[in-house]
């Protein structure tokens, strides 16, 4: 047997506004921190896919070198023949050498410590910055 409301009763009315109110508020809390959590989370993401992205690209220079003779002038050599006849590439794809915020990855030789440097300068895009907008480097 069901239980039925007499009509006018509290329980035939549904739920009052501050009910509704509370309800609203819980669920955009729960929204906040899960977004935040998401969100924080993808910003770390593409850090470390910018280290390894370097890391990838430290090695396709070091096969360029191997294969030619020297280290390449620019990015660039990696894709297209700079008309060495023991160029074996193309090393990278075009979208490699795109940082995941879209920015160009800098190359540098000599680097700072090693005989060249990779450079992502983070989600801003600038040189400096903290956080995700740090530089993040690769000096083998």
């Amino acid at each position: 047997m069901r239980f039925q409301a007499a009509p006018g009763s509290a329980r035939a009315k549904g739920m009052s506004l501050i009910e509704i109110i509370i309800v609203i508020v819980l669920i955009g809390t729960v929204l906040v921190v899960v977004g935040q959590r998401v969100f924080g989370s993808q910003d770390r993401a593409n850090v470390r896919l910018a280290e390894v992205q370097l890391q990838n690209i430290g090695n396709n220079i070091d096969q360029f070198q191997m294969d030619v003779g020297r280290l390449p002038n620019d990015l660039d050599e990696l894709r297209n023949n700079p008309g060495e006849g023991r160029w074996l590439g193309p090393y990278v794809r075009e979208q490699d050498l795109t940082d995941p915020w879209n920015n160009p990855i800098q190359f540098q030789t000599p680097g700072e410590t090693g005989r060249y440097a990779l450079i992502s300068y983070g989600a801003d895009g600038r040189p400096g910055g903290e956080s995700v907008n740090a530089d993040i480097r690769f000096e083998p």
